[in-house]
């Protein structure tokens, strides 16, 4: 009975998640949130029979109670999330929000599924970042004098890089962490924010040439120092972000094309320079041939995609564990792997969705300040999705980044968190304009009626 349970399960997730996107890009589509209220109530309620469903597979499997307890606390901090985040915020972004939500659940069933402890560790982190998240809206919506502190942004952000650089701790190859009162913590997952709104914040006041270059100069010591610490995928994700913040600020080409060429002769000289680069590459061009050695990391990825093939193994069915650094740098190959391919197709739509969103409301906003920030953060979010999944299916190289609120990572759990935070706040921001807007083009109205109608009446009484 519980093999077949098991087995109808994997259609069973595949039907629910595909129903979710179809509602997230369906919602897109609506002019205003009222008219989708229906679709994100759908969405919260699919959302919660995945999880439910997921909980009950692991326990038939598996018969350990302490799972349903797990489930129970994870169904009461959604829940709670949800509730609590509309409550205090009635005009937030309810696709952004459903996103995050889902996201973090299917984290939640995936780590529970590999490693119980490590789970019980997320969530209590998640659990957290969720909390002091509440307060950044506000924060992003009162704090005007935000977008007037640039060089402590970029500052606070390089001393800490620095330090890293300097004190950190090495792990695979690459300095990323500092040991502090026993925990460890990575600084650059929260330096990607501060890194954000200082190219916001200078390339909202000024677009000529020589604030260009000042911007970019300290931009460049950010990524410098990313490079020297051999974060290289940190350092490619800053590059990125600030490209395109760029490129949108100054509307000029040669600016992206020049960028793009410095990129494309700093990729080369870091291949020359650091070996584990060289490792790296050379386990993307050919694993199979390396397959006892530097290619093993990402041939059991891609057998472990190949396993699951499109409707998946089921549920702890599957051999996951057999991927060195799973929980970190893998989730989506385990995902694949259990869930199937179908399932992990709609991970990626839904993480599009988001980032449709994000883009869709750095777009509406009028302040540019705001505008580049949500534009940044959400280049940031996009292209780490891109670099995750795209080295876990031998599009590119491995570069070690997370699966955003996916995969097991403190640091980059509140730092993502942080993110969607602030992009609500974005989100808070853009209707206080539209309401300004309306209420501005409501009195117009009033007072071009009540000039007709004082000219009618004058009008009526020299006739009289």
């Amino acid at each position: 009975m519980t093999n077949l349970i098991i087995e109808l399960s994997k259609f069973a997730f595949i039907i629910l998640i595909a129903m979710y996107t179809l509602l997230s890009f369906s919602v897109l589509k609506k002019k205003n949130q009222g008219e989708s209220h229906y679709g994100f109530k759908l969405q919260n309620l699919l959302m919660f029979f995945i999880h439910l469903l997921a909980y009950v597979v692991m326990y038939l499997k598996t018969e350990q109670l302490k799972l349903l307890i797990f489930y129970l606390f994870q169904l009461f901090l959604l829940q709670a999330v949800l509730v609590m985040t509309q409550v205090i915020y009635p005009k937030i972004n309810r696709l952004v929000l459903n996103n995050m939500c889902l996201l973090l659940a299917i984290g939640f069933i995936m780590l529970t599924r590999l490693s119980y402890d490590k789970a019980v560790r997320q969530f209590q982190i998640v659990a957290l970042s969720l909390a002091l998240a509440m307060v950044i809206p506000v924060l992003i919506r009162k704090c005007a004098f935000l977008q007037r502190l640039p060089w402590v942004y970029g500052l606070a952000g390089l001393l800490l890089l620095l330090a890293v650089a300097v004190f950190g701790e090495s792990s695979y190859g690459a300095k990323l962490s500092l040991r502090i009162a026993g925990f460890g913590l990575q600084p650059s997952e929260f330096v990607k924010i501060t890194f954000v709104f200082f190219a916001a914040a200078r390339l909202s006041v000024s677009t000529a040439f020589k604030d260009v270059v000042l911007t970019t100069l300290l931009a460049a010591f950010h990524v410098l120092v990313l490079v020297v610490s051999k974060d290289l995928g940190g350092a490619l994700l800053f590059f990125v972000a600030y490209l395109v913040m760029l490129y949108v600020a100054t509307k000029k080409p040669i600016y992206f094309l020049s960028g793009l060429g410095a990129g494309c002769g700093a990729a080369f000289i870091g291949y020359r320079l650091f070996s584990h680069v060289r490792v790296r590459v050379l386990a993307w061009s050919d694993p199979f041939q390396y397959i006892d050695k530097e290619g093993y990391q990402i041939t059991q990825s891609l057998f472990a995609i190949g396993t699951g093939g499109w409707f998946g193994t089921g549920l702890c069915q599957g051999e996951p564990n057999k991927i060195p650094v799973v929980e970190e740098d893998f989730m989506f190959s385990a995902i694949a792997e259990e869930f199937g391919g179908a399932f992990a197709i709609c991970l990626i739509l839904i993480c599009v969705s988001c980032f449709m969103m994000f883009v869709n409301i750095a777009m509406q906003i009028k302040n540019d300040f705001y505008k580049y920030t949500a534009l940044g953060l959400g280049t940031l979010y996009g292209f780490q999705v891109f670099l995750t999944i795209g080295g876990a299916v031998k599009f590119i190289p491995s570069t070690g980044v997370t699966l955003p609120l996916i995969s097991s990572g403190g640091s980059s759990m509140v730092a993502t968190i942080g993110m969607f935070a602030i992009i609500q706040g974005m989100y808070l921001l853009k209707e206080d304009e539209d309401l300004r807007i309306e209420k501005e083009r409501k009195r117009i109205a009033r007072a071009k009626a009540k000039k007709a109608r004082a000219g009618k009446a004058a009008k009526a009484k020299e006739r009289s």
